[in-house]
């Protein structure tokens, strides 16, 4: 199991992925979670919330961006 989370000032990325294939990814553009696996295959569905997780820890990145922007000066 392999994520990837992180932001900057204008962008932010949370994804899932399993196996080198992405299982699932915040769409922060459409405010939803998407699970981009191809019809034909069982879907691994995540939990309720999971969208509002990324973007609550979207939130969190930034201000510790800010945090360290400020520290590093």
């Amino acid at each position: 199991r392999f994520r990837i989370a992180g932001c900057s000032d204008s962008d932010g990325e949370d994804m899932y992925a399993l196996d080198g294939e992405e299982k699932w990814y915040a769409d922060f553009i459409n405010k939803k979670g998407v699970e981009p696996l191809p019809s034909f295959i069982d879907h691994i569905s995540y939990v309720e919330g999971t969208y509002e997780s990324a973007e609550s820890k979207q939130q969190t990145c930034r201000q510790n961006l800010k945090l360290r922007r400020k520290a590093m000066k």
